[in-house]
This record gives C-alpha cells, structure tokens and sequence, in this order.
C-alpha cells in the first residue's frame, strides 16, 4: 500500500459509497414487499381463487423455498461469477414475476411463480449484503447492513400501506401482487453503474481492474486492503473453526426470522384471532406492528457501534422473547397490553435483525463471503418454510395462544446459543474479523477471559 494511502476499512464516507448502499439494499425491500404483500392479498385471492387452507400455506410457503434454493446457489455464483453479475438480472426478473403473477387464474400457477419469485429474492441476498460489506469502511459497516435490515421493513410495512389503499379496489390483489415491478423499475435504473467489488477483482488476479475501481469510488488516497486467498467453493465454509461459525448464524437467524415471517405472512389473520380487527381493519393493525420493526432497526445500527455486537444481541433477543411471551401466556389481555408486547418484540428486533446480514458478512473471508451469506440464509430457510406452511393450520387447530409460545421458545434458544457462541466484531477489518484466530480472542475478551 502506497505511503499515506487509506486501506477500504478505513476510507471516508461518500456519496457513491451511500449510493451503493441504498440501492444494494434493495432486495432486501423486495423481499419484505412480496413477502407481506401475499398475506394482505390472501383474502381477496381466497374468495377469487377458492382456495383452500392448503392452498394459502402453499403459496405463503412458495416464496421462502425459492429463498432456500436461491440463496444458496446465488451465494456460490456471486462468488465464482462475481457480486455484479445477477445484480441487474435479478431485480429484472423479481418485477416480470411479480407482474405475471397478477394475472394467475388458479392457485397452482400462483405457487410457481412464488416460487420463482423466492429463487431470485434470495439469489440477492447474497450478492447485495457482501457488495454492501466489501465497499463499506469498518466504523459504517453495522449502519449500512442496517439499511438492509430496516429496508426489508420498510418494504413490508410499505406492502401493508398499498394492500390497506388497494383492499376494497375490485381484484384489489391481483393490483396489489403486480404493484411490485415498480419498486423493481427504480432499482434496476439505480444499479445499472454501481461497479464490481474490488476486494473480489483483486481475489481473482484482476488487480488493475480493482485499482480502478476504488480510484472511481474513493479517490487517489484509497488502496487495496490485503487479503489472503482462500479456495472456492462450499467446502470451506464448513472447514474447522468456520463450521461452528455457519452452524450458529444458521439456527440463530432461522430462531429469529420464523416467528417475523409467519407474522408477516399471516399478519392479518393473527391480528384479527386477538380481536384487533378484521378485514381491512387488521390490515390496519398489522401496518402499525411492521413500523415498529422499522423503527427499531434505527437506533439499533448506532447501537451496534457504541455498545458491541455481542451484548445487544443478547439483550434484544431476551427482550424479544418477552414480547412473545405475554401474549403467548395471555391472549385474552386487554387490547393495549397485546399491542404494547408486540411492540417490545418488534422493536428490540431490531439489532438481531440487522446481525442476520452482518455477521455472514463480517466472519467469512471474501472468497467465500457470499456463499457463507446464502448457506446460513439457506439453512434458516428450511425452517421457516415448514413454519410457514404449518403455521396457518396450527393457528386454526390450536389457537394463536401457542402460537405465540412457539415463537418464544425459538427465541429463547437463539438467546442461549448467542451467550455461549456470539462473537465480538465491533472495530475490526473484514480480513480481522473473518480470521479465525482475531475473532476467537475477541469473543473470549467479551466473556472475560481476555
């Protein structure tokens, strides 16, 4: 590195950097948005479509399959291929899907284009997150996974803003299905010149290419950080030491992201079984719940910097579970007690939220950075599709009661496995915190035996 030259890690704040990170984020909005967007439609589709109970957790479940298998082969492509490449394809394909399917005429063909939906959504997530993290200096890494974090939130309470306007429209949800390409419209023209990681070119022997990359995007003072290589492919994912890494982010984003999606997907349904409305009413209901996940997520990204990774996870998710619990133990308690648990549930989602998207980021080197992202989205993914497609059929057999039970108690395990397995990353370079020997010193400071 020239004399007096910033390493990536430690280069200031810019307008494109902020611009990569806004529009990368983006498939993160699209997920929320498709994701919430079934669950308002679903009561005009049912009476449209008559469907079935199986019918809706099919195609609730659809989307989450199609973010197992995409995550997982995104995350591989986007490392061998580079993070670029589906950059553009992706965002273009979610808004044909997402047109094409306001034009269903019966539920099978609902459940495959969700299904293809989910594949390209997921495909993103990798992509996006490690483009976000390989730009991103060190003190703004925890805000700009933030914003993808609050922008799945703001994608979903932005999904229950449109199906509230659209729900007494006539074939208000095949609008509310097709509304999607237009967020999609506006991604695919603010991506179009956000360029290759240049922590990517350099790991494959394009150094000059990377060089003039960080010139374009931070300036003459700026160089290339250093790295060591590692070999392609998923087998290192899974090595000594990074498998105890992708085994802990995958059941703690899979404990966390369960009970959020069911919510969501269901969102109406279980705003109306505790008597907080019905119709368009607990649409309604459900949009004031979805502003507290994103309104936590702000404070949260600031708080990642200023008090640890590790201890406000912690924190959150043993507040989280609370949330969880009292409804779960009293769903019969008055309205305001019911809304004011949700919201502690809500709100405290917010740093484990953005943790989802960091962690990957931060504790897998760049070779394999995306592919770690998309094992550990895949891995949780396996859950929430059986949960989401169990969940409406447990509600109607059990009551939302245990419902609600069965998402503490998920909650509750991620919080154990955190205080024995969440590492401290607060300060650290991406190659620092990716090292297996930083990372495992730094938890070790963090219990005290630093």
């Amino acid at each position: 590195m020239p004399a007096g030259a910033h390493a990536i890690d430690d280069a200031p704040m810019n307008y494109f950097l902020k611009k990569i990170g806004f529009f990368s984020s983006g498939g993160s909005f699209m997920d929320g948005y498709v994701l919430s967007i079934v669950g308002v439609a679903l009561g005009g589709m049912t009476t449209a479509l008559k469907l079935s109970a199986r019918d809706a957790a099919l195609i609730g479940a659809a989307s989450l399959a199609g973010i197992f298998f995409g995550s997982l082969l995104g995350g591989r492509v986007t490392d061998s291929l580079g993070r670029r490449v589906m950059f553009l394809v992706d965002v273009s394909a979610i808004g044909i899907i997402s047109l094409a399917s306001a034009f269903v005429g019966h539920a099978g063909e609902l459940v495959v284009l969700r299904l293809l939906l989910g594949l390209f959504i997921g495909a993103d997530y990798p992509i996006a997150t490690s483009l976000i993290a390989e730009f991103t200096p060190r003190k703004q890494r925890a805000i700009g996974m933030g914003i993808v974090s609050a922008a799945w939130y703001l994608g979903a309470t932005a999904a229950a803003v449109v199906g509230f306007v659209l729900y007494t429209t006539p074939n208000g949800w095949r609008w509310m299905l097709g509304s999607a390409i237009v967020p999609c419209v506006v991604l695919f023209i603010g991506r179009h010149d956000i360029p290759e990681s240049p922590r990517w070119l350099a790991q494959r022997g394009r150094l000059d290419e990377a060089r003039r990359v960080v010139g374009r995007v931070f300036g003459d003072q700026v160089d290339l950080d250093d790295e060591q290589p590692v070999r392609l492919g998923f087998r290192p994912v899974f090595r000594r030491g990074y498998l105890g890494r992708i085994v802990y982010l995958g059941v703690l984003i899979l404990c966390q992201v369960v009970p959020m999606y069911a919510m969501y997907t269901f969102g109406p349904s279980i705003v109306a079984a505790f008597g907080l409305g019905q119709g368009r009413d607990s649409v309604l209901g459900e949009t004031l719940v979805s502003l507290f996940f994103l309104i936590g997520s702000v404070p949260a990204m600031f708080w990642l910097n200023s008090m640890g990774r590790r201890p406000l996870l912690i924190g959150s998710l043993a507040l989280m579970a609370v949330g969880l619990l009292i409804p779960g133990v009293a769903p019969a308690a008055p309205i305001g007690v019911i809304i004011a648990a949700f919201a502690v549930y809500a709100f405290f989602s917010g740093g484990p939220g953005i943790l989802q998207w960091l962690y990957p980021n931060e504790l897998f080197p760049t070779p394999v950075r995306a592919t770690a992202v998309g094992v550990a989205i895949a891995i949780s993914r396996i859950g929430v599709v059986i949960s989401t497609y169990a969940m409406p059929l447990f509600l109607s057999a059990h009551g939302v009661g245990p419902t609600m039970l069965i998402g503490c108690g998920l909650i509750v395990v991620a919080l154990v496995m955190s205080v024995a397995m969440a590492p401290e990353t607060r300060g650290l370079s991406l190659s620092q915190a990716s090292s297996l020997e930083s990372s495992s010193k730094n938890l070790g400071k963090e219990n005290g035996h630093g």
